[in-house]
């Protein structure tokens, strides 16, 4: 047998809620409640993000001229649809400028009302 197969033999292979259990602890601990709160918190402001996106091109709009409907500058519009930089307020203000209809529910964005 060739030393790099003996080597794969050795190597352990993980599953994602393996190595979560091991470095975050178990679900229902504090550590792991937080981490997954704080990811589920990030893909909703994704997702929002890309529907800001989403919404401008197909108003063929560029960065700049959604910035200038809201009264912020490009590099902002661009953190909102990234996801980096979104407040409930950067979110209304461009679907505002958009023209979209936002309905809210408590977990987020329910739908958006073209």
């Amino acid at each position: 047998m060739n030393q790099n197969k003996k080597n794969m033999e050795k190597i352990k292979l993980y599953t994602m809620n393996e190595l979560l259990d091991r470095d975050l602890g178990l679900i229902g601990t504090p550590e792991r409640d937080k981490f997954e709160q704080d990811l589920a918190d990030e893909l909703q402001a994704y997702r929002v993000g890309e529907a800001i996106k989403k919404a401008r091109k197909a108003q063929k709009l560029t960065q700049e001229e959604l910035g200038e409907r809201m009264g912020v500058q490009r590099s902002q519009v661009c953190r909102i649809e990234s996801g980096k930089s979104i407040t409930l307020a950067s979110m209304m203000r461009a679907f505002r400028a958009l023209g979209v209809q936002v309905a809210l529910d408590m977990k987020g964005i329910g739908r958006l009302v073209l």
